[in-house]
């Protein structure tokens, strides 16, 4: 019997997710619009607090690593092709990781943290890709999210992406 010459199927297709153009904010700018926009997402579940320049937004809490202290971050995620929320670690290109990066990242200070989208609220296990799985969805996210190309070339460092996966039943 001949070989079965019939094709795999192929990955379906991804979801549009590129962002409307923008002025990448100053790490001034990014500290001053925080906490108005912080205050915006905890008040109101209306577009406008969840979704800017075309991206969506998760509000995340986490724990102080050195204060002990509960630090909540509004952040533009990305989906990955199994639907799960990514968040990069960028501060719009300044050489060091965020510190709401280097909070989340201690798994004794936070071994789970809270998210946020309007109404949908859940615990994650995060997840801090490495190796191929970072290669991977860095090539898929960079497709719709090209500025974190130039933020990596900035930074002078490799910029850390988060997976925000949702407990399971």
């Amino acid at each position: 019997m001949a070989p079965s010459t019939r094709s795999q199927p192929a990955d379906p297709p991804r979801e549009d997710q590129r962002n409307e153009p923008f002025d990448t904010p100053t790490r001034d700018e990014i500290v001053a619009m925080t906490a108005p926009h912080l205050a915006h997402m905890e008040k109101s579940s209306e577009s406008r607090a969840w979704h800017s320049a075309g991206m969506n937004f998760v509000l995340i809490t986490a724990v102080g690593r050195k204060s002990g202290a509960e630090r909540k971050t509004p952040l533009p995620y990305w989906r990955d092709r199994d639907g799960h929320r990514i968040i990069a670690a960028s501060f719009a290109g300044e050489p060091q990781n965020p510190a709401w990066y280097v909070n989340i990242a201690d798994k004794t200070a936070n071994p789970t943290i809270r998210v946020r989208e309007r109404a949908l609220e859940y615990w994650s296990d995060i997840e801090i890709l490495e190796g191929d799985e970072y290669d991977t969805i860095w090539n898929e996210l960079i497709i719709d999210r090209p500025f974190y190309i130039a933020y990596r070339a900035k930074s002078g460092r490799r910029i850390p992406l988060i997976r925000l996966p949702e407990p399971q039943d």
